[in-house]
């Protein structure tokens, strides 16, 4: 299982990465939109649509990186007054309705994901893109969000983390 955890974990890196990239790639798409209408004049087609795809794709494959590190928003008032054991519990039960929700998600994903396919369905812009490609960050960011979950759940059940990234000794 440790290996499972350090490939997972690779993932989610990779994920952030490819995060990262798309959320810079936007940037420029914004950037080339704002010199080729305003100091060009000219139309644009392609960027606003372009730049909104990748920053929701941003967010859905970058999730899994965001769990990984715990960078969610969080509130931890009830972790902080339970005990240890509490908080693996509480980890525990929260970690699979997680699962469950983004294992669901997913499989809905993929339903949408293939029906965008088979039916080449495209945006109604000029540029007509082909929408099973944005499409695509919701089933691959929850499948590797599923497989962070997974691998998060065994770390706290196994004693290896820490219930909600807390030290034992902490309380408020």
């Amino acid at each position: 299982m440790d290996r499972y955890v350090r490939i997972v974990g690779g993932l989610s890196r990779l994920c952030g990465i490819v995060a990262v990239a798309l959320i810079v790639v936007a940037m420029f798409a914004v950037c080339h939109m704002v010199v080729v209408r305003g100091l060009l004049g000219r139309a644009v087609v392609w960027q606003t649509e372009f730049a909104t795809f990748a920053l929701v794709a941003a967010t859905l494959i970058g999730s899994p990186y965001v769990l990984m590190v715990r960078g969610h928003v969080n509130v931890d008032l009830l972790p902080l007054y339970l005990g240890q054991t509490s908080r693996k519990v509480l980890a525990l039960v929260t970690g699979c309705a997680g699962l469950l929700f983004c294992g669901l998600l997913f499989g809905y994903a993929v339903g949408w994901w293939l029906e965008a396919w088979d039916g080449d369905w495209t945006t109604d812009s000029l540029w007509r893109a082909r929408l099973w490609i944005p499409y695509l960050a919701l089933p691959v960011g929850m499948f590797v969000l599923v497989l962070q979950y997974v691998a998060d759940i065994w770390c706290v059940a196994a004693g290896r983390a820490h219930p909600f990234g807390m030290e034992p000794e902490m309380k408020p």
